[in-house]
């Protein structure tokens, strides 16, 4: 069990060990809320996002220096407060003990069963792409477990953090939820609090880094991170409705979202067609992407690394071409329009490392063999998309990779369903979260086993060349 007493880390900040503190000494003081209690607090999450759209949607928008107001109420808003309503509904059912079958050794009167208790204080660690929603999925599944929780939003999203910090003390105690800034180094420090989970979301680099602080105290991690996720289209569908369902996901937020389509696997000979399709696409939906419909890049940094990306694939030999045809965005706002990335080798930046922005390498296929094996020899994604109508063909895909979720006909969109976990796997992160398994991952499973005034067991005490060995032999003999 984590200490009460938080560690010595020189730079730790004393709010960070005084809300910690605080929010263990809550927490042993009640260890396992009561259903009404946990219901409440969700209604109370539902709440302040409801009452508050105006001040979020402007924070955000603030911080990203121009977000499509469209996307945050989508995305983030009604997201976060359909998945409190749909922790509300379920609760009482995740909450109830599970009954387990007992042995022979056991049967008939012993029983046995499991039944969730919350772990404690958790802390949730927040990415800047969507932070609305990025903070309060994982909270509302640690507040259905019966948890405290800190969250420790990103450098990117100052504007936020404070409008949250000043919102969460309307609705709840310190002790209950508590949001913090970051900035200056902070967030490592905050990953070395002695937490009962933790909860990261973001690149696998800082993920390794999280993983190492939470080692110290033992503290068990819930890791969603990102990687390149591939998108093969099929050669028996229709390549206008991939361009559109495709573009429309590299478009949302300007492609800043850790399960977009990181590189596209086309046919042989279908290239010109795909491009086709996704300039008219994208001129009939951003007529004009200064407009306030498509997304900023969240800073200069990125900006930048997006554009050295893009220029590090032309001087190795790639073509780009750009898909708001005309529209050359705007540097000084940070609007940069979606580009199509052709002949991309490995040895380029942009098949390195997670893009993470409005760029799309496309690739070409002659076999579906040759498909599976270039996946397989990667990292494992975060998100895999198929675009097929022959169930032959999807089933061969799913059988033959491996990834956190998958779209079929579909991208992005698996990520926002409540009933389906979401997590990576290897090089993607680790645990889910989401509905029922997010409850579960805030919660210690506790199993239960209660014997009977007479047990079974008294017939095997020895001496065992009674008859202990001929009980014995019976048992065997039946599970022979």
């Amino acid at each position: 069990m984590n200490m009460l007493v938080t560690p010595d880390v020189p730079d730790m900040p004393a709010e960070f060990k005084s809300t910690y503190e605080r929010q263990q000494r809550a927490y042993r003081s009640k260890r396992n809320p009561s259903y009404e209690e946990r219901r409440q607090d969700l209604r109370q999450l539902h709440r302040l996002i409801a009452e508050n759209h105006d001040a979020l949607i402007s924070a955000v928008s603030q911080d990203y220096g121009g977000r499509a107001s469209f996307e945050t109420k989508l995305a983030e808003l009604l997201g976060a407060q359909d998945a409190a309503l749909d922790a509300i509904k379920h609760l009482r059912g995740w909450m109830k003990p599970s009954k387990r079958s007992v042995d022979l050794t056991q049967y008939p009167l012993a029983k046995a069963w499991t039944f969730p208790q919350p772990v404690g204080v958790v802390g949730i660690v927040v990415p800047w792409n969507f932070p609305i929603a990025m903070a309060f999925q994982p909270m509302i599944c640690a507040f259905a477990a019966g948890n405290r929780v800190m969250v420790k939003m990103s450098e990117n999203s100052g504007t936020l953090a404070r409008l949250l910090k000043q919102l969460a003390a309307r609705y709840f105690p310190e002790d209950k939820l508590a949001f913090f800034e970051d900035g200056g180094g902070r967030g490592p420090a905050f990953t070395q609090l002695p937490f009962d989970h933790l909860f990261f979301t973001g690149s696998p680099a800082t993920g390794k880094a999280v993983m190492a602080n939470a080692a110290r105290n033992l503290t068990p991690v819930t890791l969603e991170l990102g990687g390149k996720s591939p998108c093969i289209v099929g050669p028996d569908y229709s390549m206008k409705k991939a361009a559109e369902r495709i573009m429309w996901a590299k478009m949302f937020n300007a492609g800043q979202i850790c399960t977009n389509v990181d590189y596209l696997m086309l046919p042989e000979g279908r290239i010109d067609e795909f491009i086709h399709e996704a300039q008219l696409i994208a001129g009939k939906r951003y007529p004009d992407i200064l407009n306030g419909d498509y997304t900023a890049i969240i800073d200069q940094r990125q900006y930048d690394r997006i554009q050295a990306t893009l220029a590090d694939a032309l001087a190795r030999g790639a073509t780009a071409i750009n898909l708001c045809v005309g529209q050359s965005g705007d540097p000084a706002r940070r609007i940069f329009p979606p580009h199509a990335v052709l002949g991309v080798t490995e040895s380029m930046e942009i098949m390195q490392r997670e893009i993470f922005g409005p760029l799309l390498p496309i690739m070409t296929y002659s076999s579906k063999e040759e498909v599976v094996e270039y996946i397989g020899d990667r990292h494992r994604p975060l998100a895999l998309y198929v675009y097929s109508d022959d169930k032959a063909l999807q089933d061969y895909y799913l059988n033959n990779t491996i990834s956190g979720g998958v779209g079929i006909n579909e991208s992005v969109l698996q990520g926002g369903l409540h009933s389906l976990p979401f997590g990576g796997t290897g090089h993607s992160g680790m645990g889910h979260y989401h509905g029922l398994e997010g409850f579960l991952t805030f919660s210690k499973l506790r199993p239960v086993f209660k014997q009977s005034p007479w047990r079974s067991l008294d017939m095997l005490m020895p001496p065992y060349s009674g008859s202990a060995g001929k009980m014995l032999n019976f048992m065997l003999k039946r599970k022979s």
